[in-house]
């Protein structure tokens, strides 16, 4: 298992290691142990999975505290571009983001702690994605950032006229005036 640090603090890149031959492959999507190895401790509490069509934009979503979430991000089926936003006060590096290609041929996946907003999009003709969170989903704590925000530039490699976004995420706000009570802690 190999973590790779971002240039955003505390967003990891986890690659584990694939046992493969010509019947298929094995991999340990997430060992506790292994983690805790690396000095990261997360109690996941709720699994989560999506399936969406190409062009399908999804974020950029997160909780406020108390609710906030970490996220453990994996494709099953397909590719995506990831994306995740650092919302922290006080961090050296709010409002930027970091997108990587996560698929189920590379079985990368994307640690995203609490503090970061997250949406993806997606490159195939389907995928599947599937993620842990440390914490409940609560309705009351939902909070987003609009996916084509100008100050983030976030380039999601799907042509605007190919973009399928849900109406809840067009009346997102942009970073300038989005809801956050995150502060960065070294």
């Amino acid at each position: 298992m190999s973590f790779s640090i971002t240039d955003l603090p505390g967003l990891l890149i986890y690659e584990p290691k694939v046992f493969g031959d010509s019947r298929g492959y094995f991999f340990e999507s997430y060992n506790a142990q292994a983690f805790a190895r690396q000095g990261i401790e997360i109690n996941f509490v709720q699994d989560n999975q999506s399936h969406s069509s190409y062009g399908v934009i999804r974020g950029l979503h997160y909780q406020l505290d108390p609710h906030a979430q970490t996220k453990l991000i994996r494709v099953l089926s397909g590719r995506i571009i990831d994306v995740a936003v650092d919302l922290r006060q006080g961090s050296r590096t709010y409002g930027r983001h970091f997108s990587i290609e996560l698929s189920a041929e590379n079985k990368k996946q994307l640690l995203i702690p609490q503090g970061f907003a997250h949406g993806f999009s997606v490159l195939s003709e389907t995928a599947d994605i599937a993620y842990k969170c440390d914490s409940f989903y609560h309705r009351d704590s939902e909070a987003g950032i609009r996916f084509d925000d100008a100050d983030l530039a976030i380039d999601w490699q799907v042509p605007a006229d190919r973009a399928n976004v849900s109406d809840k995420d067009l009346l997102l706000p942009g970073l300038k005036d989005c809801k956050t009570n995150f502060v960065f802690r070294d």
